[in-house]
Formats: structure tokens, C-alpha cells, sequence
């Protein structure tokens, strides 16, 4: 098989719901919406939410992984991504990203 017929999702993907901040420009004018997540992988993320950004936008993605994951405490990463596809479901639009490049936040005082 060669590399064009694989399945492009080489990264393990982790079916979970987490609240996303998704901030993305529209119209000149920079928006930030709640959003949660389908699925994460180190490489991207499908999220759900109302009125996304059109596909190929860039976006930043603030993701809050909670004390049940990390058996720590909450930690937030910011991840730069793109949109790669918009799906129109019935009830509210999926989301698919791929992250190029991500920073762990500092923990709120």
C-alpha cells in the first residue's frame, strides 16, 4: 500500500469531552467561542460548535485537560491549528483541526 491509500490518522486519537476556547478572526474582528471536544490526538482535534470558523482558517485553541487525566491538577494547552473540514450535522456543526504547534499555559494563581 503506498503512503497516498493510508489512512492519514497516525496519531492515537482519545474520545473525550473537554471544554475548548476557540479564538479565530471573522470579518476583522477577532471572536472567542466556547466549544467541547469530540476527539484529541497530539497531531489534532474534532470539536463541536456553533457558527465555526470556514475551513483552512487559522485558530487558536485553548483545551483544559482536568485532575481526572493528569492526576494532577487542571492543565490548559495552547494550541495553534487550522480547520481542515466543517461538517453540518443536525444538531450542531463538527469541527476537524490539525494542531501545528502547541504550549503548555501556566497554572492560574
Amino acid at each position: 500500500m503506498d503512503q497516498e491509500t493510508t489512512d492519514r490518522r497516525n496519531a492515537r486519537r482519545f474520545n473525550m469531552i473537554l471544554p475548548l476556547l476557540v479564538r479565530f478572526t471573522h470579518n476583522g474582528t477577532i471572536e472567542e467561542k466556547v466549544a467541547h471536544t469530540r476527539d484529541v490526538s497530539f497531531r489534532g482535534v474534532y470539536f463541536m460548535m456553533e457558527a465555526p470558523p470556514e475551513e483552512g482558517s487559522a485558530v487558536e485553541i485553548v483545551l483544559t485537560l482536568p485532575q481526572q487525566i493528569t492526576l494532577a491538577g487542571e492543565v490548559r494547552i495552547r494550541c495553534a491549528a487550522r480547520i481542515l473540514r466543517v461538517e453540518q450535522r443536525v444538531d450542531i456543526p463538527g469541527v476537524a483541526a490539525s494542531i501545528d504547534r502547541y504550549e503548555f499555559l501556566p497554572a492560574a494563581a
